[in-house]
């Protein structure tokens, strides 16, 4: 039986997945696909080596369509091909890492202490890159489990780069600059040095572009700023989250408009962005 090496990105609405075997000669991809729509109507897919893509609904009996499901969804199909059984290690995508984990690392109690932490610094990701995790963990127990950091990439900057103009004890607690869609930058980096190394030694930005969208200026390969900030509110307007905003409209809402912390965080990361720009141009 060979050997299986899955990679994990749970986010809001979506687990997205790929699986390798593992041999002489390295890692080998068998399939990839996701889970759409969680929470609603979710979707099944996966793209196997033979190249046909197959699709077909999911059913949650208990009405939970949640990222357990998915996940076990995936589990399903993966016995269907007979590879749950070999799973060695399962690498995760977590936004948040925080001060302290600047590199991949494996999941042990402790560490999801830590992660569980993080969640209001990523309200929107966090808490799903964790039930993508425990999921993991409850399927395949034997299984090594890797987390893979957003933040990770970003730890390069200068003091300059990540600090802001606060007393310099927030800094020391962890209010600071953080950056995010790192693995997506670090990927880049080394494609474009393998492709163009001239371009890749000299200075670079690079636009990460979705639903959730950030730059990132990047010198010999190295992030050595980024849109994104303390959390993946700042910078560019995205899909629902508002970009880049003058900190006194917060305090305006607080004093004036008599918002909650909770009501404003929904205003922030759900109802601005794109979403309101376009609704009104369409209205």
């Amino acid at each position: 039986m060979e050997n299986v090496v899955l990679t994990l990105n749970a986010g809001s609405s979506s687990v997205k997945f790929s699986a390798f075997t593992l041999g002489d000669s390295g890692l080998e991809p068998v399939a990839s696909g996701q889970v759409e729509s969680l929470g609603a109507a979710p979707t099944f897919s996966v793209r196997p080596r033979s190249g046909e893509r197959l699709e077909h609904p999911l059913s949650a009996g208990d009405k939970r369509a949640d990222h357990h499901l998915a996940v076990g969804a995936i589990l399903d199909w993966l016995a269907e091909a007979r590879l749950d059984r070999s799973v060695l290690a399962v690498g995760h995508r977590v936004v948040h890492g925080g001060i302290d984990f600047v590199a991949p690392v494996a999941v042990d109690a402790s560490v999801l202490s830590s992660l569980k932490a993080l969640v209001p610094l990523a309200p929107l990701h966090q808490p799903h890159n964790i039930a993508g995790i425990e999921a993991a963990r409850q399927h395949f127990p034997g299984a090594i489990q890797v987390a893979c950091f957003d933040t990770a990439f970003h730890r390069s900057h200068r003091f300059v780069a990540d600090a802001f103009a606060l007393p310099r004890r927030f800094y020391e607690e962890g209010i600071r600059r953080y950056g995010f869609h790192g693995l997506s930058y670090e990927y880049i980096g080394r494609r474009l040095r393998a492709l163009a190394p001239r371009l890749a030694a000299g200075r670079v930005i690079v636009a990460h572009l979705g639903n959730g969208a950030s730059m990132c200026a990047m010198r010999d390969g190295k992030s050595v700023a980024s849109t994104m900030s303390f959390t993946a509110l700042d910078g560019l307007p995205m899909g629902t989250r508002c970009g880049q905003l003058d900190p006194g409209v917060v305090l305006y809402l607080m004093a004036e408009k008599r918002m909650s912390a909770e009501a404003i965080a929904d205003l922030l990361y759900n109802e601005s962005g794109l979403k309101p720009i376009f609704y009104s141009a369409n209205c």
